[in-house]
């Protein structure tokens, strides 16, 4: 269950996370401690416990909270304005930057992989944003149908989907090899299919000479 907390009390807890994530992104999951955290934020280790009862693993959980948060804010305001091609260009660009400036190092990866052993709240953290981050990708190609821009007979949330796991597999092989070059394949040609109006339905790709 949720707690309620004060304004300031909010306030706390969120520049205990803030913190505790650079930690994270500093010294790497397996190396944080609380007493670095304690000291980053100017909190008191009564002040942790009390919006982290169960210590590390919960703070930890509220961090990868935080982190799959940001992904999504790092592709605003393009993301949610997916209404043009050069708004679509211009969100490919942003998932791009994002990606080459984090490099092979994904906190929120770290973090899933440590509380995910522990802890049930992990596995809903990755399905709210993957849920989020597709369900956006879906208005936008809807828009787009709505303006005639994409065909009409394409499934925008089986497109979407297909998008979302591609863009997985891409920043999964760069964490895998250091290059962004899937990434940029995979949206580039999703992006050019869509706007062809090409389908990709049950594996199979039809247009308009299938």
């Amino acid at each position: 269950m949720t707690r309620a907390f004060t304004r300031k009390g909010e306030a706390t807890r969120a520049r205990i996370v803030t913190g505790a994530a650079a930690e994270v992104r500093d010294r790497g999951v397996d190396e944080v401690r609380l007493e670095d955290v304690l000291a980053r934020t100017g909190t008191s280790k009564g002040q942790l416990f009390h919006y982290f009862p169960d210590g590390k693993e919960e703070l930890l959980l509220a961090v990868a909270q935080h982190e799959a948060d940001q992904v999504l804010i790092d592709q605003e305001p393009m993301l949610s304005n997916l209404t043009s091609w050069p708004a679509w260009l211009a969100w490919r660009d942003r998932l791009i930057e994002r990606y080459l400036a984090q490099g092979v190092k994904c906190p929120l990866n770290g973090l899933l992989g440590q509380t995910g052993r522990r802890a049930p709240g992990a596995q809903a953290i990755v399905t709210a944003l993957m849920w989020r981050w597709q369900k956006a990708i879906t208005e936008g190609i809807r828009h787009m149908q709505s303006t005639g821009d994409i065909a009409a007979d394409v499934d925008a949330d089986r497109a979407a989907a297909a998008l979302l796991a591609g863009i997985q597999g891409g920043v999964l092989l760069l964490l895998s090899t250091g290059k962004i070059d899937h990434l940029q394949a995979v949206l580039d040609l999703t992006i050019d299919s869509l706007r062809s109006g090409a389908r990709v339905t049950g594996g199979q790709e039809r247009n308009g000479n299938g």
